[in-house]
């Protein structure tokens, strides 16, 4: 028997398999279009139908027996259909625009701490039920022949399986659903206007649907059998991924975007998650919950930079058979005369890495990018090194931001692209003062999705064996003190970064 998890996001989605034992076999891939506009950010829902199953059909034509697939996706974008989930409208992504006023309008009507105080977010029309309000007073046509609102994750299960049901991660999301009573709030639906009977029912984490129906069947090469589970929101299941099940640990998403989830035994004090912009999400073990602390920008500012500054190092790399990233990190020990084995000084550069704008603990999407300290001698090098620190200033700024929630971790497990750079986990440990382990996997969300989905149909007794099975450490990084200490120099002044330039911004 092998299993599967299916990890879809915001411009394509991965299937990745995996045998009896956990050992990874294989992986497909599909992307879908994107429509950006100054008025929204758009998927076609049909066409990300369309990507997921071929997707799937890929790995089903390679991999037989495949005896059960989680599904988990990308946050707070949802779709309306009709009574048999076919699209009526196109998805708004987070990132669009539309719903800000009528977020200040709930907002207004039932408290912004209130809806924190239920919901475990801070109003933002990035969440879905201002979008769906925005829906409702400006195509009222489109909402009155709704009979369904689905996020992405339930969209396809619905698809796979004829059954609405969504985990309570990814319906949290919604700015919409009681993270206490773990139901739909009925408060804020009413306050919106907005239906609940529309909503999929909400299950916990990693709960099997049932198995796919025999047009699915079809239409993905998936047995009948194949038993189809609810995964969740991708952090969520990029968390389980990383092996990370209690409060001592937590987990960093070095991905596109640098994300720091810490694992807390009860909710959180809702003040500090309030001022901050922190998401509160029930976790998969019961009692449990997760929050999010991130930069839009982490491996993207690194790919920035390597795109503008470092076409010259890319053709050097590959004429010395090694990866731009690990050239120019050689680079700059070599340019600052390090010997080997001698700790590279920081680079002196303050980046604030806001270059799509800031994310917690500011939630500013006018906040732009900034580099200060530039002089004739720098080179592409140093500007990566900055890169790299300021992602990890912001990193810290953050985990500083957490410091009175309520957090206990004592280390970090890395995952992601960026946990392959020995130097960046080396730095982030410095910076942080606290162990980071690297794990091998990068895609933890299709790992700890195959791992829910192996404990629902009883291929592993639960999380901790599969994570025996699956989760791979390679690296320990013990931070030093000495290097934290020059780290802290900078930062002191990199802290006050944002408030210097914010005003000086278009």
């Amino acid at each position: 028997m092998k299993i599967a998890g299916l990890d879809i996001g915001t411009t394509g989605c991965k299937c990745t398999v995996f045998d009896e034992r956990g050992q990874y076999l294989g992986r497909a891939y599909r992307d879908y279009p994107v429509k950006r506009a100054v008025g929204g950010h758009e998927v076609d829902a049909s066409a990300l139908l369309e990507g997921v199953f071929a997707c799937i059909r890929e790995m089903a034509q390679q991999y037989e027996e495949i005896g059960g697939i989680g599904v988990t996706s990308f946050g707070e974008a949802f779709v309306c259909t009709d009574e048999a989930g076919v699209p009526l409208y196109p998805v708004m992504l987070y990132t669009d625009p539309r719903g800000a006023e009528e977020c200040r309008e709930l907002a207004e009507q039932l408290g912004e701490k209130k809806i924190a105080g239920i919901t475990g977010l801070r109003p933002h029309e990035m969440y879905s039920m201002p979008k769906i309000m925005w829906i409702k007073k400006n195509c009222p046509e489109i909402y009155s022949a709704t009979r369904r609102i689905f996020l992405m994750e339930d969209f396809v299960i619905w698809h796979l399986t004829g059954k609405a049901q969504i985990d309570y991660s990814l319906a949290s999301r919604t700015m919409a659903f009681d993270i206490n009573r773990l139901c739909w709030s009925q408060e804020v639906f009413a306050a919106a206007g907005v239906d609940s009977g529309l909503m999929s029912k909400p299950v916990p984490t990693g709960t099997a649907v049932g198995t796919v129906t025999d047009a699915a069947a079809g239409q993905t090469g998936l047995g009948k059998d194949t038993i189809v589970v609810s995964v969740g929101h991708d952090q969520i299941a990029a968390a389980v991924g990383a092996g990370a099940f209690d409060s001592d640990v937590a987990v960093d998403g070095a991905g596109t975007v640098e994300c720091l989830t810490p694992i807390y035994d009860r909710v959180p004090d809702m003040d500090v998650m309030y001022e901050g912009y922190f998401s509160v999400v029930p976790y998969v073990v019961p009692g449990k919950y997760v929050a999010y602390a991130f930069s839009y920008t982490g491996g993207a500012l690194i790919q920035w930079c390597v795109e503008t500054v470092g076409q010259k190092a890319k053709e050097l790399a590959a004429n010395e058979g090694m990866s731009v990233n690990t050239y120019l990190e050689q680079a700059y020990r070599k340019e600052h005369d390090c010997m080997e084995g001698e700790d590279a000084a920081p680079s002196g550069l303050l980046v604030l890495p806001h270059f799509a704008g800031a994310a917690t603990p500011y939630m500013d999407t006018g906040s732009k990018g900034a580099v200060l300290g530039l002089t004739t001698a720098t080179t592409p090098a140093d500007l990566y090194r900055g890169c790299m620190e300021g992602v990890v200033y912001e990193m810290y700024l953050n985990f500083m931001a957490l410091q009175n929630s309520g957090i206990r971790f004592t280390k970090l497990h890395a995952t992601g692209g960026g946990a392959h750079s020995a130097e960046w986990m080396q730095m982030k440990a410095d910076v942080l003062n606290l162990p980071i382990i690297a794990l091998k996997t990068v895609d933890a969300g299709t790992v700890g999705s195959a791992m829910l989905t192996g404990v629902a149909i009883g291929l592993f007794k639960d999380l901790e064996t599969a994570a025996s099975c699956m989760v791979e450490e390679t690296a320990t990084y013990e931070p030093r003190q000495h290097m934290h200490e020059k780290y802290m120099l900078l930062y002191e002044k990199y802290k006050d970064v944002y408030q210097a330039v914010r005003g000086l911004m278009p």
